[in-house]
């Protein structure tokens, strides 16, 4: 996304608005932000010309559907929403290694990660996972002579912080492209093999009632071309359903580093 690019409003109304989030942006101003660094909420706000209102959040390296309201009310009946795990979220992961073709993960997790302390209290947690697509390259990147990857859809039915990193690390599955909790020697060669420096983790589908008319409301975010040149790249765009693939004219960033024995194998 340029400094001039407006945010891609994926669903409007008077009282809600759905943006598809880039990757390396954060959702709002915290402790955490660098100088002169952007947001989402502020970026939003100066596209539409009025105040919005946070729901939820992104980390700042995961990309897609993200909500917001228009007014503080429809926000916190919204944000309520989440909590009681009414929102339906679906991501889709590229990770290290193999997995089984379906699974969940309920490891429970600290509340606030960037609090290191031996008694902090732990959260239940649970993420499960479909496998999409998966493929062996022939490539030593770690201490083996080919390297695997699996194309996962992944529905979080907690909302921890960096819930879906974090339980795919504590099962040796790392998110592809994570630097705080993924596999360094696989993150390198995505960024310099394949051209790809983001995490490989996006928010792809959010479904929820409208908070006024009950309307069961369903928004699709399309992937990044970075996101969606891997997918590409791996033979596993027909994986996927129809409303979560890459538009034709996406352009396929990932460079023809390597020749591969045959696509990828969706399940």
């Amino acid at each position: 996304m340029t400094p001039t690019e407006p945010l891609d409003i994926l669903y409007r109304d008077d009282q809600l608005v759905v943006v598809n989030k880039p990757h390396g942006l954060m959702v709002h101003r915290s402790r955490l932000a660098g100088k002169g660094e952007r947001f989402v909420l502020q970026l939003l706000r100066d596209q539409i010309g009025r105040r919005v209102y946070p729901v939820h959040r992104l980390d700042k390296p995961t990309s897609g559907a993200l909500l917001f309201g228009l007014d503080p009310r429809t926000a916190r009946t919204m944000a309520d929403r989440f909590a009681r795990r009414q929102v339906a979220k679906i991501y889709l992961a590229v990770v290290r290694g193999y997995l089984d073709a379906h699974g969940e993960v309920s490891i429970p997790l600290r509340a606030d990660v960037y609090r290191r302390r031996d008694d902090a209290e732990l959260k239940s947690a649970r993420t499960r996972f479909v496998r999409l697509g998966r493929i062996e390259v022939p490539r030593p990147v770690g201490p083996y002579a080919t390297a695997r990857y699996t194309l996962l859809q992944v529905m979080p039915e907690t909302g921890r912080m960096h819930q879906i990193r974090r339980h795919l690390r504590d099962i040796a599955h790392p998110v592809v492209g994570d630097r705080r909790y993924g596999d360094s020697r696989h993150n390198r060669y995505f960024k310099e093999e394949l051209g790809c420096r983001r995490l490989l983790l996006a928010a792809v589908e959010l479904g929820f009632a409208h908070p006024e008319t009950e309307n069961t409301i369903s928004v699709s975010a399309p992937l990044g071309p970075r996101f969606a040149g891997v997918l590409r790249r791996f033979g596993w765009v027909d994986a996927l359903p129809l409303r979560w693939r890459p538009p034709a004219d996406a352009v396929d960033r990932c460079k023809n580093a390597f020749s591969l024995p045959g696509d990828g194998q969706p399940v």
